[in-house]
């Protein structure tokens, strides 16, 4: 089991009274004088240390009986870094409940995904967070009703559902219980300049981070590989700071209730957001997905640190710092076009995966155009014809073959991966080396340590800083930038021209 930062009452201490907004999302402050919780950043003056109690999660201090604060709203703090750079089951579980699984499925569902007992889990989830995993559900029903509340002209009635309450009086007493305000008084409360949406289903929303943020190889990435129909990156979608019109990376979303469309832009102190739903029950999913996609969660401050030890690493870091790993909503698809990009170019990898999508996609409505299909699913890609596949034979073996064991199910790439056990899954495929499974496990799965010693662009990068080329060589030399050594990556990248590195104009 591991130890919880909220158990260091020093540290926590220490941040609380220097307000460090760093430690957002780490732990939560409950005092005892006045019944309230808050993130450690809170602009009141801080209690009496005899007054303050820590805890590891919100769903704990609700347990507990804690309100949240109406001044620093901590349940929109940025999610807690330990679930994105840990792979053990508290980790996996929490990710699978961020992705609906215990509204959709309940605890049982969540125990057969994570292959234990639900009493277990329950056990496991108490001793760590501090809350079962009832509760830690609710906890996230709570936090989507609030922005639903705030950000849409959704009668209450429809929004308690959306939301994943199972009725509108429990979605009542739950809202009063956490906020100590009604949903009228919430809405009341809610900045008048957060117009409705314009079209049904539209919600915008910003999205938290930790500072600093790079968005210049995040969204570089996203825009530079985005497949025709799925990505685009689109200028002056979105409004910016003052009004002002900004560019944004959007995509289609294959979520549990229907389908979605995300548009996506860096801005100061946030990442705008605007989602349009076929069922607006799917928000908490497709806003995880989203957090997930641009790595939100992750702590910059421990990464660059570890990353700055290094005399080599240390002036790509003090450039620009707060690099990101761009990641996934889907990790299958992922992993099919990690295939498509096997020993070709970005732009030949991005006609490959079009045609499937033009092919076996399914055809989406974008009122904004450009935007045209979802993903096709591995179900449906194992009923194409191999032989239509342009590329050579030993490719669309290597592709067949990851399709066919990812629809049979004998393959599962998800959320509540196991990092070690899934890469040894996919170098037992034909066709799969190093560089693809590793690439899938940093940027599908989510390892923050995953490595690519034989990546060109890796190799290119640590030649011209003098560093090792050769990949055993290199990952003996990166030994020292562990567990981030997916980062190193992105500051390895970094150093070339090419259009991944660039924010679009």
């Amino acid at each position: 089991m591991q130890t919880g930062m909220h158990t260091d009452t020093e540290h926590c201490l220490r941040a609380v009274r220097s307000k460090d907004a760093r430690f957002d999302g780490w732990f939560f402050t409950a005092v005892l004088t006045t019944g309230i919780y808050c993130r450690p950043s809170c602009p009141v003056v801080p209690p009496k240390p005899a007054n303050m109690t820590f805890h590891p999660s919100a769903a704990a201090c609700q347990q507990a009986g804690f309100r949240a604060c109406k001044r620093c709203r901590p349940d929109t703090s940025p999610g807690s870094p330990e679930w994105n750079q840990r792979a053990d089951l508290t980790a996996r579980a929490m990710r699978l409940i961020a992705d609906g699984v215990v509204d959709r499925d309940g605890v049982p569902g969540l125990a057969a995904r994570l292959g234990y007992s639900t009493r277990q889990i329950e056990r496991q989830l108490l001793a760590e967070l501090g809350a079962g995993p009832l509760a830690l559900a609710r906890a996230q029903r709570a936090q989507t009703a609030r922005l639903l509340i705030e950000t849409t002209a959704l009668p209450m009635a429809d929004l308690a559902f959306a939301a994943g309450f199972g009725s509108v009086r429990t979605f009542n007493e739950t809202v009063r219980e956490v906020f100590a305000l009604s949903p009228g008084e919430l809405r009341a409360r809610a900045p008048k300049d957060r117009a409705a949406p314009a079209a049904p289903g539209t919600l915008t929303l910003r999205l938290p981070f930790r500072v600093p943020l790079n968005p210049d190889n995040l969204f570089g990435h996203l825009a530079a590989t985005a497949v025709p129909g799925v990505e685009e990156w689109r200028p002056h979608c979105l409004t910016g700071a003052g009004g002002t019109p900004v560019g944004a990376y959007r995509r289609t979303l294959r979520l549990p209730g229907g389908h979605g469309i995300v548009a996506l832009a860096p801005t100061p102190g946030h990442i705008a957001c605007r989602l349009t739903l076929s069922d607006l029950r799917d928000l908490p999913v497709a806003i995880s997905r989203c957090r997930r996609l641009l790595d939100l969660d992750a702590d910059p401050a421990a990464v660059d640190a570890r990353l700055r030890t290094d005399p080599v690493l240390a002036p790509l870091v003090d450039k620009a710092p707060g690099r990101r790993v761009p990641r996934t909503v889907d990790e299958a698809e992922f992993a099919v076009r990690a295939v498509l990009g096997q020993q070709v170019s970005t732009a030949a990898a991005r006609t490959h995966a079009a045609r499937l999508v033009t092919a076996h996609g399914e055809p989406v409505d974008d009122p904004e155009g450009g935007l045209t299909h979802l993903f096709p699913t591995p179900e449906a890609l194992a009923e194409a014809d191999p032989e239509r596949l342009a590329m050579p034979r030993t490719r669309r073996t290597t592709l067949t073959t990851l399709i066919r064991h990812l629809a049979d199910g004998s393959l599962t790439l998800g959320v509540d991966s196991d990092w070690a056990r899934a890469r040894a899954q996919l170098l037992a495929l034909p066709g799969f080396g190093p560089w693809t499974a590793d690439v899938i496990a940093l940027r599908a799965l989510g390892d923050p340590d995953a490595f690519l010693p034989t990546d060109l662009g890796v190799r290119r990068a640590a030649r011209a800083l003098g560093l090792p080329s050769t990949p055993a060589a290199l990952t003996a030399r990166a030994a020292d930038w562990r567990p981030w050594r997916a980062y190193a990556v992105q500051y390895l990248w970094a150093t070339d021209d090419h259009p991944i590195n660039f924010l679009p104009a």
